[in-house]
């Protein structure tokens, strides 16, 4: 599943939403909707979360990707980006101390 924790100005929790969930193996995730739900929350920076149901909790090569992607997106409407969790089991990985943000 894909999570996004929508924060105000000062970081403060507005909401926190599952926008998508998929298979054992792949979650499509698409820009579009978490700008749309950003922007209705009036949110002014966003928090990243997913599972991989593997247990490792390495990012992939589309993990990564798919960060840029939504950074990208989301740079357009003035949201910050400030971290992309990745949850296996106990494991957890962060992208910001990865400086993958």
């Amino acid at each position: 599943m894909f999570v996004v924790l929508f924060l105000n100005a000062q970081h403060g929790l507005i909401a926190c939403e599952q926008l998508f969930q998929g298979t054992l193996t792949q979650t499509s995730v698409y820009p579009r909707e978490v700008v749309k739900t950003a922007l209705k929350h009036n949110a002014a920076a966003v928090i990243f979360a997913h599972n991989h149901p593997s247990g490792i909790a390495e990012p992939s090569r589309a993990d990564e990707l798919l960060t840029q992607a939504l950074k990208s997106a989301l740079d357009l409407v003035d949201i910050k980006v400030l971290e992309h969790l990745i949850v296996a089991g106990m494991a957890s990985v962060s992208f910001a101390e990865r400086g993958l943000i």
